[in-house]
């Protein structure tokens, strides 16, 4: 199989997850701005994993560009993205409604943290499918991103407990990092073209 059928897919289950993030955001009962400041929380999440997900679209674009065959486990490791990715409106939702209590934010980070996993997952069954001279492997290098994001994940997990809105900053900082796509990707695939 070739690329285009799952980017396909994963487009739309991405796009589908979005739409249910947005769903969640009820609207208030009330015609103020007291009323609609009560939705701040709910908000703040939502935009925080607007963001996330658009990340991830993004690089899995640029990354999908790098394979050329689909095989078996690039297939399942790709479910296994979406799989955690399909969880983000939930955590998405109890966290703002629980105006970023320590335990939803604690289960946020541990869903970014999975997804960031599954996402080195897919990664990694890709460079064995087109080996060592792909232009994915040419391009991760030293993929200083994708090593200290996961650490930031773990931190932010146990600052939940303490701190959960330092957590939440700390999230943000991750997505910070992320929110320019991985340009090695793209440079190594111009590259290949010449």
């Amino acid at each position: 199989m070739k690329s285009n059928r799952l980017e396909a897919f994963s487009d739309g289950v991405i796009a589908i997850i979005i739409t249910i993030m947005v769903l969640e955001m009820k609207v208030p009962h009330g015609d103020t701005l007291e009323a609609l400041g009560a939705l701040l929380p709910v908000f703040v999440s939502y935009v925080l994993s607007f963001l996330y997900l658009g990340i991830y679209w993004n690089n899995h674009h640029h990354l999908l560009h790098t394979v050329k065959v689909v095989s078996g486990p690039i297939l399942w490791a790709n479910l296994h993205l979406l799989f955690w990715l399909s969880l983000v409106p939930f955590v998405t939702g109890w966290m703002g409604e629980n105006h970023f209590a320590k335990t939803p934010v604690a289960l946020y980070g541990l869903n970014l943290l999975m997804a960031a996993m599954a996402y080195y997952i897919l990664q990694i069954q890709i460079l064995k499918t087109h080996g060592k001279d792909s232009v994915l492997a040419k391009a991760l290098g030293k993929d200083l991103k994708g090593k200290i994001s996961p650490f930031l994940y773990v931190v932010g997990i146990g600052l939940a407990f303490v701190l959960p809105w330092a957590a939440g900053l700390l999230y943000l900082l991750v997505a910070i990092i992320w929110i320019i796509p991985d340009r090695r990707i793209e440079k190594a695939y111009l590259g290949s073209e010449g």
